[in-house]
């Protein structure tokens, strides 16, 4: 006999049920890390298609407010590792506090995943619902914040020629739907092989809970007749969840071209780098301007040699010079000295410091005869790092707050600079986030785009590898041509097909110089603009209002 004070175990059953209700929570976390794992700068797109089974067998058939704790759980596996740049500097409240807030619209994707999960042809609404939520942060609050698009991790994909036939609402609603359709395609096939089968023809769903015991009925005396066969309507449906998108992307091959239609261009990018790391690196300003400067004249030495071609224009990052050419005699000689020496009109990034008002996050047409000849003021100025909403409620979680002393203001006019006779659109940094600042350039007559970025206060991390990828599916959304100079790394220059050219090592002063393709000629994506997102949302509206209206109709029908 055992001890009187032993301890008793927990019986088997008990164990099995507490594993049960971790099971779903635990497998939520991992569609989201699947999610995650799916962004560069690792090359496995692929991950989001499980990823996304995993999800909807997580949501399919709960209830709305499971359904909304088991989405913020995916939501917090996928964006708390996605951005943990965000801490580099600043420590983990920041990084936490934005995902936790981001992860809000994961959870009322996964409540409107529950809702419409009962539907015919669910993966449909189920993927128009993630599209939505997508829809939804990349617009609220602060202007949203669109960074972890689904269609942001497929720039190694097979889909990503859906990107020009829709943009990043159509290439994630393709993902989605296949990951979602690749659960549902697994699930009747395994349901068509279970028995009993239901007398309507339709498979028994595994994951339905286990029916009532029930009397067997007698023996017929008659011969036994063959059971209905399962019903195929569903399986097809989910199989053509999974075919459509891939067959899609497919025949979305002919948009992808790096055909030059006006010509070429030769280009050079100019990675100065930085003296340090971190959210001082700009306290020695003066370095990191002459840093570019030199790489210039390195560049201009290079030309006279024969040793690269003369670019037809050069782009420095943004804040290249983060010293205000316009009030600093200094600063403004350093670059006038190096853009004649190169003798090409130059791009360069710079903070302008007017005596009142904001400051501005400025791009300038710096021509080697005339000087300074136009500017382009950042429009989308980023939250919590260019400038500070409820500065006083955010400093009393942090003082790092009171870095940004004096906060910068957004422009309002689309950038695009006439650049030796090229029309080069301009989104500076974060901006490429987002679909409106990069389309506008391109309808306003951009031949190729530059997305001149400053990554230096984020290390080593990721997010220089995902920033990238947002440019590489940029140009095979717009077809065009992307030069990315940044002042620390990567530097890349992006062919319209998305094909990387020539690309930096992060902190090592380079400078990149290509024959890159001219292109005019405007995708479906460019031309219908907000139109399939539109479409996707209205499906997502339609799906959830025609779930609600069942349930209330099967209510009345308990009741009556």
């Amino acid at each position: 006999m055992a001890p009187a004070d032993a301890p008793e175990s927990t019986p088997a059953p008990e164990r099995a049920r507490g594993l049960r209700l971790l099971l779903r929570p635990g497998a939520a976390v991992l569609s989201g890390l699947l999610l995650f794992l799916s962004f560069p700068p690792r090359p496995l797109w692929w991950l989001a298609l499980p990823g996304f089974a995993l999800l909807g067998w997580t949501l399919r058939g709960r209830r709305a407010r499971a359904g909304f704790g088991l989405g913020y759980l995916a939501g917090l596996g996928f964006l708390m590792p996605l951005l943990s740049w965000t801490g580099e500097e600043v420590g983990p409240l920041p990084w936490v506090a934005l995902a936790a807030v981001s992860a809000l619209f994961v959870g009322a994707v996964g409540l409107g995943i529950a809702v419409v999960s009962r539907l015919p042809a669910w993966p449909v609404f189920a993927a128009a619902v993630w599209v939505l939520g997508e829809a939804a942060r990349a617009r609220v609050p602060f202007g949203g914040f669109p960074w972890g698009k689904i269609a942001f991790g497929q720039a190694d994909g097979i889909f990503l020629p859906l990107a020009a036939v829709g943009g990043t609402p159509v290439l994630g609603f393709a993902v989605a739907l296949c990951g979602f359709g690749l659960y549902e395609a697994v699930r009747l096939v395994l349901a068509r092989r279970a028995a009993p089968r239901s007398r309507t023809g339709e498979p028994a769903d595994p994951d339905a809970p286990p029916a009532q015991a029930q009397v067997p009925a007698p023996a017929p005396t008659s011969a036994p007749t063959s059971a209905p066969a399962p019903a195929r309507g569903p399986l097809l449906a989910a199989a053509l969840a999974v075919l459509v998108p891939v067959a899609g992307a497919l025949a979305a091959l002919p948009l992808v071209s790096d055909a030059p239609e006006d010509g070429t261009a030769t280009v050079a990018a100019v990675q100065g780098n930085v003296p340090r790391l971190g959210l001082d690196f700009n306290s020695q300003r003066r370095a990191v301007l002459d840093n570019h400067a030199n790489r210039t004249r390195e560049l201009a030495a290079a030309v006279k040699a024969g040793k690269e071609p003369q670019p037809d224009f050069v782009l420095w990052p943004e804040n290249s010079s983060d010293i205000d050419p316009y009030a600093n005699p200094d600063a403004y000689q350093v670059i006038d000295e190096a853009v004649r020496e190169v003798n090409a009109p130059t791009v360069i990034g710079s903070v302008i410091a007017p005596e009142t008002g904001n400051l501005r996050n400025t791009l300038i047409q710096w021509d080697p005869e005339k000087g300074p000849v136009a500017e382009y003021d950042k429009r989308h100025v980023q939250p919590f790092g260019e400038y500070i909403p409820m500065r006083s409620f955010v400093r009393l979680f942090s003082s790092d707050v009171d870095r940004v002393r004096r906060d910068f203001g957004p422009g309002n006019k689309v950038g695009v600079f006439d650049l030796a006779g090229t029309k080069v659109g301009l989104a500076t940094c974060y901006e490429a986030a987002f679909d409106w600042a990069v389309r506008d350039t391109v309808t306003d007559g951009a031949q190729l785009i530059t997305v001149p970025s400053n990554n230096a206060t984020f290390g080593r991390s990721e997010m220089t590898y995902q920033q990238l990828a947002m440019s590489r599916v940029r140009a095979v959304e717009h077809s065009r041509s992307v030069v990315v100079p940044v002042t620390s790394g990567v530097s890349a220059v992006i062919r319209p097909d998305g094909t990387i050219v020539a690309k930096t090592a992060m902190f090592t002063p380079d400078v990149l110089v290509e024959k890159v393709p001219l292109r005019s000629s405007l995708t479906p994506a460019t031309r219908m603009g907000t139109l399939p997102e539109a479409l996707l949302v209205a499906v997502a509206a339609a799906g959830l209002g025609w779930s609600v209206t069942r349930s209330v109709r099967a209510r009345r029908a308990r009741t009556a």
